[in-house]
């Protein structure tokens, strides 16, 4: 589960209002002024993951408008000032913890409030007249000690930390004059030093500019809202990844936002992204009072009743070197192959490659059997099915089982 939490969440048009409507700091103060999520309950919100079948979180700790949760040394622009009072990293992280899941911090390398920040293109004053002129008065080093600073506080008073995702460089988006900010604004060499240091077991994720000279091993590819053809690499070579998606094309809370995902695109996502070995990191972007609206309550529990009945086709399992025919994915663990129909077809699946290999055929859902046709039998010449050499048939029923993408449970021989 992917969090996005902050100020934006009472504007509700999106989690880059500032940067869209180009909303100076002094301006966008209004949403701290009367930040206060009364009905904030982190237990709810981690039993909502736990039921959805997640097994770790990420929180914006600190999103682009520069807005921190936690009650940090280094800012007053932070939860503790506002009307709510009240740190909210420490009763998330336990609440999170008690259910069984790992805990993650997101932080942005970006701060549209802090006044160390040069403005660049992305920034709400980029076409602020002065702006040039009030970059003289900023210095990139100065914000680059305060980012350590506060990942500092992350890494040293929250326990162990599993995953930190800094989000993001954009070295080459100038803009007006103004460069845009990569590895050399971040001091990303000694940033990352520091998170080893604190955090030795951490997970880093990929978008802090680093050098690819191979002194810097990637530890999380992060593809973002698009399902990759090919699973991701680094130098050539396999590495862990993870894709992020939302339930609608916001993720901050978004009032009006109608373009959410439907339970077979859902479902689907999770499937295309095992299939290939990665993870997904699934987003719910909370209300202004701290609730889980309910067309992400329905999304989260799509995923749950889903995973309750196909959850060992997902959670251990990965990509098979078997390959499923079009309309279909194959994930596998061990010498069982789960086939996910996400195509329904009309009686029947052909499956080169796999004739005499498997030994038992079942439906996920309810252990049904699947039987298959018989390669030897004789074919009827105007109804019969033929089966060609060295393919499995699968006989299905007509009429699809009410599962949003049936599961065939295939068990290999040796």
């Amino acid at each position: 589960m992917f969090i996005h939490f902050g100020l934006y969440a009472l504007a509700a048009r999106h989690e880059w209002v500032q940067n869209h409507e180009e909303i100076a700091p002094e301006d966008y103060v209004r949403y701290f002024e009367r930040f206060d999520p009364d009905l904030y309950d982190p237990r709810q919100w981690a039993r909502h993951a736990r039921q959805a079948g997640m097994k770790y979180v990420v929180l914006t700790a600190k999103h682009h408008e520069g807005f921190c949760l936690w009650d940090s040394k280094f800012t007053d622009y932070k939860a503790t000032n506002t009307p709510y009072g009240k740190d909210l990293l420490k009763p998330f992280v336990e609440a999170f913890r008690a259910e069984g899941l790992k805990v993650g911090f997101y932080y942005s390398l970006l701060d549209w409030h802090h006044p160390e920040f040069p403005i660049d293109g992305i920034h709400p004053l980029r076409n602020h007249p002065a702006a040039l002129a009030l970059n003289k008065s900023r210095d990139v080093r100065k914000y680059a000690e305060y980012m350590r600073n506060q990942v500092t506080e992350l890494l040293s008073d929250f326990g162990e930390i599993s995953v930190i995702w800094f989000d993001f460089s954009y070295p080459d988006r100038d803009y007006r004059g103004m460069a845009g900010k990569g590895r050399a604004d971040w001091e990303s060499e000694e940033l990352i030093g520091l998170v080893r240091r604190l955090q030795p077991d951490i997970i880093v994720g990929d978008r802090l500019d680093l050098p690819t000279d191979g002194n810097f091993p990637k530890d999380l590819a992060t593809p973002e809202q698009y399902t990759p053809r090919v699973a991701p690499t680094a130098s050539g070579k396999p590495v862990r990844w993870e894709v992020c998606h939302t339930f609608s094309g916001s993720w901050g809370y978004h009032r009006d936002e109608s373009t959410w995902k439907d339970a077979g695109q859902l479902i689907n996502l999770l499937v295309d992204t095992v299939a290939l070995g990665g993870n997904l990191l699934m987003n719910v972007g909370p209300t202004g009072r701290g609730l889980f609206d309910a067309r992400a309550v329905e999304a989260l529990q799509v995923y749950g009743r889903w995973l309750d009945m196909n959850g060992r086709a997902i959670y251990g399992a990965g990509a098979s070197a078997h390959v499923a025919p079009n309309g279909y994915r194959f994930t596998q663990k061990d010498n069982r192959l789960y086939l996910h129909v996400q195509t329904w077809p009309f009686r029947h699946i052909h499956i080169e490659g796999l004739a005499g290999r498997v030994k038992y055929a079942q439906f996920l859902h309810d252990a049904s059997e699947i039987r298959w046709l018989d390669p030897d039998e004789a074919v009827e010449t105007n109804t019969g099915v033929a089966v060609g050499d060295g393919i499995l048939t699968l006989e299905l029923p007509v009429i699809k089982p009410d599962v949003v993408v049936p599961v065939i449970e295939l068990v290999l021989g040796d």
